[in-house]
């Protein structure tokens, strides 16, 4: 469990005087801890932004080449200076005031980068505008640093994907054993969290893109209410499912971002004693499989316990009906967003649809090296969003997942929120 940060030990001290010396103080720092930094004047966005830099330079393409980071923004520096600037002259914006953050690489940014989801058809997308996420991160303060590496096409290609890899970006590594996965899609957002590239992220989630990169690289990712956040600038799966999201080194982290996307403040709700009285249904999945998170869990529940919570054991739904009705919505989702998405793209962008993109990859041999297109496949052979086929897989998705599946546990044993381990150890 250690070869990971052993690279991340070595690569540090590699660095020039400077270099190490700003990680010595920088390093594993929130978003907190830095911003009480910045404001006192023990750093500068500048010295934070170069120090990430540094990071980047040093692991990203070499030493444990945790390919996290598809590409930095050139402008970061620039950024870095107009908000030291702007500190002097007004004060801090907020807490994200100078804190440089990683954006998906499926996500928009203004800057000179496409936004490529990780497909080699996608290079040419540079739409130099910020998606409304991205937007109010800047006006927030927040120093956007580079795009992340993914699960291409949020691992939304083949049923064979490998987790973490693009044909732009590479294999996305865990810092902390490099032989483990970083899962996906957000793997890149999450591992550069970790390995100190950012001190936060923004990802995208349809069902487990942020949670579980967030779990396999320790760190909080939170996926927001559906419609909590803006869709636009996104490259889509499907908009029933489809949201960004913040991920950080702590709770604390993670409610200060999402305060930035949505203009409120959710550290007010940190409140230690707010569980006193809560009624939780505890969900087990599969309890048994794996004794290490077994043991993890328990010691979590009983800190619920003793917080004054209530914990009523939950019998899992079966999981199958919802999957399969789940999948077919997906599929018919996919196909009509996502040719809208590529009909407004740039001009410097050939794929204008999902067919395009079909035979750009059967004639592009990286990017069916490793696997294939079978969902790609699948969603072109669906009428789309206008047809009976969807309507119904729709109608009984949600009746399966929402009045049969977590309305019914809630009002069943009149519970006000389930708790469930989000993933198994990396695999």
């Amino acid at each position: 469990m250690t070869s990971g940060r052993r690279w991340i030990l070595i690569a540090v001290a590699l660095g020039c005087v400077a270099g190490a010396n700003a990680a010595t103080t920088l390093r594993d720092q929130s978003i907190e801890a830095l911003q009480q930094s910045l404001s006192n004047g023990h750093t500068t966005a500048v010295a934070l932004t170069e120090f990430y830099l540094r990071q980047i330079s040093t692991m990203n393409r070499s030493g444990p080449d945790l390919h996290a980071v598809i590409a930095v923004n050139p402008d970061a520096l620039a950024e870095a200076r107009a908000s030291d600037r702007s500190r002097r002259a007004r004060g801090p914006r907020g807490p994200l005031e100078g804190i440089p953050v990683l954006i998906k690489d499926n996500i928009e940014t203004e800057d000179p980068l496409p936004t490529t989801a990780g497909s080699l058809a996608m290079t040419g997308n540079v739409t130099h505008r910020d998606a409304p996420v991205v937007a109010r991160l800047r006006e927030a303060g927040a120093i956007i640093l580079g795009k992340t590496n993914l699960s291409e096409w949020a691992n939304f290609r083949s049923t064979h994907a490998i987790s973490g890899w693009s044909a732009v970006g590479g294999l996305t590594r865990n810092p902390y054993v490099l032989d483990r996965t970083a899962c996906g899609s957000s793997s890149g957002s999450a591992a550069g969290v970790a390995a100190d590239f950012a001190a936060g992220s923004l990802g995208t989630e349809t069902d487990g893109s942020i949670t579980c990169p967030a779990s396999m690289n320790g760190l909080v990712g939170l996926k927001p209410t559906l419609g909590l956040l803006p869709q636009a600038g996104i490259v889509p799966i499907a908009h029933t499912q489809d949201t960004a999201g913040p991920m950080g080194r702590s709770v604390t982290d993670v409610a200060l971002l999402l305060g930035a996307l949505t203009g409120r403040d959710y550290r007010a709700g940190l409140d230690r004693a707010a569980l006193a009285g809560k009624r939780i249904g505890v969900l087990r999945f599969k309890a048994g499989t794996q004794p290490e998170m077994d043991r993890v869990y328990t010691a979590a529940l009983a800190r619920l316990r003793a917080a004054g919570a209530t914990l009523i054991e939950v019998a899992t739904p079966d999981m199958d009906p919802i999957q399969t009705a789940e999948q077919r919505t997906l599929l018919e989702e996919f196909k009509s967003q996502l040719n809208a998405y590529l009909s407004a793209a740039p001009a410097t962008l050939k794929a204008r649809s999902l067919s395009d993109l079909i035979r750009f990859n059967r004639a592009s041999p990286a990017e069916l090296r490793f696997f294939g297109q079978e969902l790609f496949l699948q969603s072109d052979e669906t009428q789309g969003t206008n047809s009976k086929d969807y309507a119904d897989s729709l109608a009984k998705a949600r009746h399966l997942a929402r009045r049969d599946g977590i309305d019914r546990l809630l009002r069943e044993q009149h519970l006000d929120l389930l708790v469930a381990p989000t993933a198994t150890p990396a695999w």
